[in-house]
């Protein structure tokens, strides 16, 4: 498939669509209906590995710091949105899980 023909749209949940009376209707009903009977299979699966690195604990407290980076990388994250910063803490703790994993 061509990126031309490839449409990415981007949800505001400050300011959500508007839902015609029978779009509501119909969520109504599915909030009302018992788990047994929405029919899932349709649904995309999770892969079990989804959950493998699921924390058993809360991480530890986070400890403010300062820290040079490239401008050319803290742009990048900056550029991600709100929560940058947590988005950095998330690719260390992925390096150092990788590295506790796999010592030299």
């Amino acid at each position: 498939m061509k990126e031309s023909n490839i449409v990415k749209r981007t949800l505001d949940l400050k300011k959500p669509p508007r839902l015609s009376t029978e779009q509501k209707a119909r969520l109504v009903d599915v909030a009302a209906m018992p788990d047994e009977q929405i029919d899932y299979s349709d649904a995309p699966g999770l892969p079990d590995a989804v959950w493998m690195k699921a924390a058993v604990e809360l991480p530890h407290t986070k400890q403010q710091i300062t820290l040079r980076i490239d401008a050319e990388v803290l742009d990048f994250f900056k550029h991600t949105g709100a929560r940058y910063q947590s988005r950095i803490n998330a690719v260390l703790r992925s390096y150092v899980e990788a590295h506790k994993a796999h010592p030299k």
